[in-house]
């Protein structure tokens, strides 16, 4: 249950580890490692965060791709749109390794459609989405969702579930030449 508490939002009954460095307040989710199958578009709000933090695969978990020019990252978006070409680009889809980039954009319904794998040189978490809370007459109540950056007032009130890394220095590559790239350096 969530409770106001401190000018924000808490569990009533919160736990040490409910909370990040940042001291936002994360939704609380289940885990079975290893069991069940890709839910595209449900995103598992533990294993984003953990992969966006450690830099690892968005599919498998292991270490993300990463080279001289870059970490490795799959985005939904057209090539030709203008969000791509300055930085400040923002994403809760944490990095990935090439062979699972290579998989993703032949399984994944939204990446078939669209996608641009870029190698980002500058990053860093800049806020989370969540469930945006206000109070209420007994309880606070969930009003919206939203990207809330860690120095906006109501990051104190939303019950995060995704944390946002911010692109500042990037390059578009072709996916296709990455792989082949990975596949003659035998990685």
């Amino acid at each position: 249950m969530v409770v106001v508490r401190g000018g924000g939002i808490a569990y009533a009954d919160e736990g040490l580890y409910e909370r990040d460095d940042m001291g936002v307040l994360w939704k609380r989710i289940g885990m079975s490692p290893g069991k069940g199958r890709p839910e595209f578009g449900k995103v598992h709000f533990l294993r984003q965060r953990r992969a966006m933090r450690k830099l690892l695969c968005q599919v498998c978990g292991g270490p993300s791709d990463r080279t001289g020019e870059g970490t490795l990252w799959l985005v939904g978006e057209d090539p030709e749109g203008p969000e791509l070409w300055e930085p400040g680009y923002v994403t809760t889809h944490p990095p990935v390794c090439v062979p699972c980039a290579v998989m993703s954009v032949g399984a994944c319904p939204h990446l078939r459609e669209v996608y641009v794998a870029l190698r980002v040189r500058a990053f860093a978490p800049v806020g989370v989405h969540g469930a945006l809370y206000r109070p209420g007459e007994a309880f606070p109540v969930a009003y919206d969702a939203d990207g809330v950056t860690f120095e906006d007032w109501r990051i104190g009130w939303v019950l995060a579930s995704q944390l946002i890394m911010e692109f500042q220095e990037f390059t578009v590559v072709d996916l296709e030449a990455e792989h082949a790239t990975y596949l003659a350096d035998g990685r």
